[in-house]
């Protein structure tokens, strides 16, 4: 009888187990389901935002007139390019340092959080849990809110990114947003700061460090300046080009013979201050040119191609700082000089030195100050001139800017050419601007050989006046020019402006004539002998 009961009890209990068995395993199905109808209808409704302003708003850049990088006007340092235009080896090594499974990935993966945290902890190199995808949605498309939820919502977009976008999309979105350090965001941005060529010119080499500045981008943008900051990334740029290799984006040959590449100098050096004048004087031409605003021009993603050489400006600032200093001056005074280079009959503009240092001078000497002429006119007196030169040989204190376009109107046999300073203007890749040249003639042939006559021809043409004499010179200056190069060089020195008392001139020493030659033979050293054409 106990058997029985005990027997009863026992089939009991294994039903009343294999019931609540049943029950869990329902219960948890259930719960699964719920929660992938949650998932399911939470991806349904999550919309793919669209990117915030500032990822879509991009700088204006501007180059010399043989392409090097000047500098650039805008909020965000950044200017999209196609993804044919970024090489495949660069993709590569990006892929390589940030999300080796982003060709095959769905936009998240897992088993990237899991190769990131085991890299971390065995003290190898630093790998981003996030893919790719993910990096572009929380850089371009989300809040830098730091939750649960952002997080959830980060992964449903990037998984609905990925379904509905090719990946070159989503990695040509990401390339030109995410941030390389130096102020750069964007790989065309990047390669300009970095190593001052475009991005389609990045060398494996190059591609393979700007991968490697991903992860830490506030560190390495002293890669170059920093010995200590070099060398971890050279480290790292190591293990990218490693990776690229095990995946077939580079072969045996081109790993072995990459070398770590130069980088610019960060942050820049006393010579950029030089920059600004060039950038300001391009800016309100190329807006002008283009019909818009300046404020407009800077947020619009435009190329500015401009006629300047920025090693003669470079050469011509050093001359004017060396001498500037060896001056033996009141200190009460201030030395001004202008300097102007441009082809005769053409216009273009090679130099424009407008002041020793734009931070303490932002006003233009070279376009905007007035300053005395005495004799430095005197060629042109009793002249019949066309506009705009007419009244010129009248102006007590004209400008530099005007007093060179006289002067290269004599080194053209009479055609006056506007100034310019832009050459050209694309977005996009698209021309959108192409300076011509406006010139007509305002002397006749005779007319500007009188005025040649009154240069001295050796070594090359050259004509010096100012106002006063000896030591009572207040301004000096000096024009020289070639059928090729025309220049004209002014030096002036002033007492500044006090509380209750305007500036007022001050006189020159002897030697401000050395300061002048020095830059004369700057400008016609063999390198600028002959300019190019506008």
């Amino acid at each position: 009888m106990k058997r029985r009961l005990v027997k009863r009890l026992v089939v009991h209990l294994r039903r009343r187990r294999g019931r609540w068995v049943r029950r869990v395993l329902v219960g948890l199905l259930v719960l699964l389901l719920a929660l992938v109808g949650t998932v399911w209808v939470a991806y349904l409704l999550t919309a793919v935002p669209a990117p915030h302003p500032e990822t879509v708003s991009q700088s204006t850049v501007f180059l010399d007139a043989e392409g090097e990088y000047l500098g650039r006007r805008g909020p965000v340092d950044r200017q999209d390019v196609a993804l044919a235009q970024v090489p495949r080896h660069v993709q590569d090594a990006v892929i390589a340092a940030e999300n080796r499974s982003f060709r095959s990935d769905s936009g998240v993966s897992p088993s990237a959080v899991v190769r990131a945290a085991l890299s971390t902890l065995s003290g190898g190199e630093r790998q981003g849990g996030s893919t790719i995808t993910q990096q572009y949605v929380k850089n371009a498309l989300l809040s830098p809110e730091q939750s649960l939820t952002r997080k959830a919502r980060e992964a449903l977009i990037s998984v609905k990114l990925d379904r509905t976008r090719s990946k070159n999309s989503i990695l040509e979105g990401y390339l030109n947003t995410v941030y390389f350090g130096r102020g750069a965001a964007g790989i065309q941005s990047a390669a300009r700061n970095y190593f001052g060529v475009d991005a389609k010119d990045l060398t494996v080499s190059q591609g393979a460090a700007l991968a490697a500045i991903i992860n830490r981008p506030t560190y390495y943008e002293r890669a170059g300046s920093d010995p200590k900051v070099t060398a971890t990334l050279q480290k790292r740029w190591r293990w990218v080009l490693d990776a690229m290799r095990s995946s077939g984006g580079i072969t045996a040959a081109q790993r072995s013979s990459a070398a770590f590449p130069a980088f610019r100098f960060y942050p820049p050096g006393t010579t950029d201050g030089q920059r600004q004048y060039l950038i300001d004087a391009a800016a309100a031409e190329a807006a002008r040119r283009l019909g818009i605003s300046q404020d407009q021009l800077a947020r619009g993603g435009y190329t500015v191609r401009t006629t300047f050489d920025l090693s003669t400006q470079y050469a011509v600032s050093e001359r004017v700082r060396e001498r500037g200093h060896a001056m033996s001056l009141p200190k009460d005074t201030r030395l001004h000089a202008a300097v102007i280079a441009m082809v005769p009959g053409d216009g273009a503009v090679r130099v424009l030195y407008g002041g020793m240092d734009y931070a303490h001078q932002p006003f233009n000497d070279a376009l905007s100050g007035a300053v005395e002429a005495g004799t430095a006119l005197r060629p042109f007196t009793g002249m019949r001139l066309g506009a705009p030169l007419a009244r010129l040989p009248d102006a007590a204190a004209p400008t530099p800017m005007a007093v060179a376009s006289a002067y290269a109107t004599a080194a053209a046999d009479g055609t006056y050419a506007t100034p310019y300073t832009v050459e050209r203007i694309t977005r996009g890749g698209h021309t959108v601007y192409t300076a011509h040249p406006d010139r007509h003639r305002v002397m006749d042939t005779g007319a500007a050989a009188t005025a040649a006559a009154y240069a001295v021809a050796s070594p090359l043409p050259t004509y010096t006046g100012g106002a006063g004499t000896g030591p009572g010179t207040r301004t000096l200056w000096q024009s020289a020019y070639t059928p090729r190069l025309a220049l004209t060089t002014a030096v002036f020195a002033e007492h500044p402006a006090t509380r209750g008392h305007p500036a007022r001139p001050a006189h020159l020493p002897a030697s401000a004539g050395d300061l002048a030659t020095g830059v004369r033979s700057d400008v016609f050293a063999p390198k600028a002998a002959t300019p190019r054409a506008g």
